[in-house]
């Protein structure tokens, strides 16, 4: 089957009939606790004590709903919806149920009285439904709890789906979002020769919470160019007599469109500049709902986003005017005696995995398969010494290219980054693959074109969506970007981690592959950009979500990124931030050593301590691959000017390792904490971020006083890339000071000598601040230091 056909009056019968039971099952569920088929009259104990949801839209998902079950069974489209209004849930739980998903999933949700009065009582009820959209319900790859994401979701499931048509419902007001504003240019990205197909649908329906939407204030010619200028036809469908004859023959028009597209492309002639179909839904707010309530108008304006009459427990006349409203859909026809839905009604929806909600893609966990992993053998960095200088992210680049070329023919890998692959030293990817563009593009381009895995975009948002309706359909990707840019998707990391730990209570959930974000160009060298790219906080805003559904990686070094890499790209069900700069740095593992150091999270670097550690009067720890360096090279300074001074150097790569196992499952146990950490030893920690994420995961431990915490300041400006640690008091110069002053403290009989190493380097902070002024460039013994230990 390829093509469709114009409403027959006999289907419209049956879809007018299909529409008055979703709409009636939608409005149900936000009211009704009981007496579900409202087969005797409505009383106040009948309403649930608290009314939510939002009517508003529910109507506009209904009609969408509808005509995609049409089309579906028409041609046998594989369809996946993504709802963008997510709070009107009970629209799509309302089709969900009619078409056998929900009784699939939940099976006392029958489809007879009984299990319909479980049904609508379960709505936005404890232990139920919430109000919107969610992991627990089938198909759903779009958290409704926030807006703004839907349509970057719904280009991320179409890539490398060659069949599937993913049709996305913007609500008018989530049209507002800035990330929904950048989204509509994911219709460049796509490649109708390898890639599945996006069927945005804008649903003008006047109004948000309390105020028109800014698309209900455009024109129809402003609205009409608007899409065109993004690359779209628009075919707009109104509300009236011909509202279901209008929409079938858009859903047709735009489902042809799609194909010959297509058809186009994968016959090896690709449109210069595809024009792909946009629908522009216009129907009244709330279409259905009665038309005033106490003289104030309500189908059509903004009162009717919510609840319409939330007072019906205590307001007979608002009880009246609702029951009549509900005996409006006439259930009576509708459902039979039994209280299951008449067999006209279920005809109106597709069968087994050709349901809307039961769309295999839906179901990332179930189709995903693991990728192959190159061996970390070919690209580690060598050692022959340590300290010497290397460059781990190039290493990373040149891994990622041969990670492309062993899962080519899967086609189930994809970078997205702002615009900022080669400037983080990843470009060797580029020496495998391309990035994907299929708009024309100027000759002095390089390295672009129709198929790539590779997609950049200057909308960090654009990316984080890309990537979550990617992963969410069963892929694999990555996410590299400036550190201190990946604040701009705090909110969306905040809703995909929900969106992950509601999942994993979902025993039908099947895991799916981590989010990875590769976090470089880092606030410590950011010495050129200035104080406005110095940004360390994404770690902190994981930090508020369950242990368990993320983790947070600062390897040291090359070959300890490379081990990470790995892991993350082989782990699923998480969040997973790796932190590590672009520049060449000195590496101090071997492979097998970071694999180890990797493993446990934490290690005490015996070889770069005093007596390997043991006994230790003062611990430095470090985490992060700058910070690293200081805790090293203060290591040193303290090994030839205080050589009898025990000093124990712990690295610190996996940082969850440091809280209480009971709320991070990476974290020591408190043995094998005070092993490393002695409760009477004082630990100076330098850190790569600010120091709030460090006392979150200590704050359990007992001792906690023994540790002083260095870390980013908010201080920092165009300087040295020393002066960055100057200024925020984690140099070499500041961790000798401070362990002169710990040991001094605790062996009295030194203060002598401690006092003369402070009074040392405090004159050489001084010599440091003259230095770069008059030179534009750190110290020579800064400049050239190399770990000689």
């Amino acid at each position: 089957m390829s093509h469709t056909t114009p409403l027959t009056p006999d289907e419209k019968t049956a879809l007018l009939r299909y529409r008055r039971a979703v709409d009636f099952l939608a409005a149900a569920q936000v009211y009704l606790q009981s007496n579900a088929l409202l087969e005797r009259p409505l009383t106040s104990a009948d309403i649930k004590d608290r009314l939510l949801g939002h009517w508003g839209t529910d109507p506009g998902i209904n009609l969408v709903y509808a005509h995609l079950n049409r089309l579906v069974r028409q041609t046998g489209a594989g369809a996946l919806l993504v709802t963008g209004p997510g709070h009107g849930a009970a629209a799509n739980l309302a089709n969900m149920y009619l078409e056998g998903t929900i009784t699939e999933f939940y099976p006392q949700y029958t489809r007879d009285r009984e299990g319909l009065e479980r049904f609508v009582r379960a709505f936005s009820w404890p232990g139920g439904f919430p109000s919107h959209l969610n992991p627990g319900l089938p198909g759903v790859i779009n958290e409704g709890g926030e807006l703004g994401y839907s349509l970057s979701v719904s280009f991320g499931a179409a890539l490398d789906n060659p069949d599937l048509l993913v049709v996305c419902l913007v609500g008018d007001g989530e049209a507002e979002t800035g990330p929904m504003a950048t989204a509509w240019h994911g219709n460049k990205f796509l490649n109708p020769a390898t890639d599945g197909a996006v069927l945005p649908i804008l649903h003008l329906n006047g109004w948000k919470i309390s105020s028109p939407s800014i698309y209900a204030t455009m024109s129809e010619e402003q609205l009409t160019d608007l899409f065109r200028g993004y690359g779209y036809e628009p075919r707009w469908v109104k509300a009236s007599e011909r509202l279901d004859e209008d929409m079938a023959e858009a859903m047709g028009w735009a489902y042809e469109s799609v194909r010959a597209i297509q058809t186009e492309a994968r016959a090896g002639r690709p449109p210069e500049r595809a024009i792909w179909p946009l629908l522009i839904m216009e129907t009244p707010k709330g279409m259905g709902c009665p038309a005033e309530i106490d003289g104030q108008p309500m189908e059509g304006t903004w009162r009717a986003h919510q609840v319409p009459g939330k007072d019906l427990k205590t307001n007979p006349a608002h009880l009246e005017i609702v029951e009549r409203w509900l005996r409006s859909y006439r259930p009576e026809e509708l459902w039979d005696a039994e209280g299951r839905p008449a067999a006209d009604i279920v005809a109106c929806c597709p069968r087994g995995e050709q349901r809307v909600a039961l769309n295999p893609h839906g179901f990332g966990g179930r189709v995903r398969r693991p990728l192959v992993l190159p061996r970390l053998e070919d690209f580690a960095l060598p050692l022959a010494q340590r300290g010497a200088v290397g460059e781990g992210m190039a290493a990373v680049g040149k891994y990622l290219a041969e990670l492309v070329r062993l899962n080519a023919e899967q086609r189930n890998f994809r970078v997205v980054c702002p615009d900022e692959l080669e400037s983080n030293r990843l470009q060797d990817l580029l020496a495998t693959t391309q990035r994907q563009y299929t708009y024309p593009v100027s000759p002095l381009a390089e390295n672009i074109g129709r198929d790539g895995r590779v997609l950049e975009t200057l909308s960090e948002h654009n990316c984080q969506g890309w990537l979550q309706g990617y992963l969410l359909t069963g892929r694999h990707g990555l996410y590299p970007c400036y550190e201190g840019f990946i604040p701009l998707v705090d909110s969306m990391m905040n809703q995909y981690a929900k969106f992950l730990k509601s999942a994993l209570e979902v025993p039908w959930r099947e895991p799916v592959s981590s989010l990875i974000y590769l976090l470089t160009s880092v606030a410590w060298r950011q010495d050129h950009n200035g104080y406005s790219h110095q940004g360390p906080g994404f770690i902190g805003n994981v930090l508020t979500k369950k242990g368990h559904t993320y983790r947070v990686d600062l390897p040291p070094d090359g070959n300890s990124l490379l081990v990470t890499m790995e892991e993350r790209l082989a782990a699923t069900d998480l969040v997973s931030v790796i932190v590590a700069d672009k520049q060449p740095a000195p590496q101090w593992l071997s492979l097998e050593e970071a694999r180890e150091h990797c493993r446990v999270g934490a290690s005490i670097w015996s070889w770069a301590s005093t007596e390997d550690g043991e006994s230790p009067e003062i611990v430095l720890a470090c985490c992060g691959d700058h910070l690293t360096v200081e805790v090293m090279a203060a290591a040193q300074i303290l090994r030839e000017e205080a050589p009898t001074w025990r000093v124990r150097v712990v690295n610190i790569t996996e940082l969850l390792v440091l809280g209480i196992p009971q709320k991070y499952p990476p974290g020591m146990d408190e043995a094998q904490f005070q092993r490393l950490f002695p409760l009477d030893c004082p630990v100076i920690f330098n850190f790569h971020g600010y120091t709030a994420p460090i006392k979150q995961l200590l704050w359990e431990r007992p001792g906690t006083e023994r540790f002083d915490i260095n870390g980013y300041r908010e201080e920092g400006t165009t300087t040295t890339p020393f002066d960055m640690q100057v200024a925020n008091r984690t140099s070499r110069f500041h961790l000798v000071m401070q362990t002169a002053e710990k040991i001094a403290a605790r062996h009295p009989h030194v203060a002598g000598q401690a006092e003369a190493l402070i009074r040392r380097y405090q004159a050489k902070l001084l010599e440091h601040k003259a230095y770069i002024r008059e030179q534009g460039t750190d110290l020579p013994e800064v400049r050239n230091w190399r770990w000689s230990g």
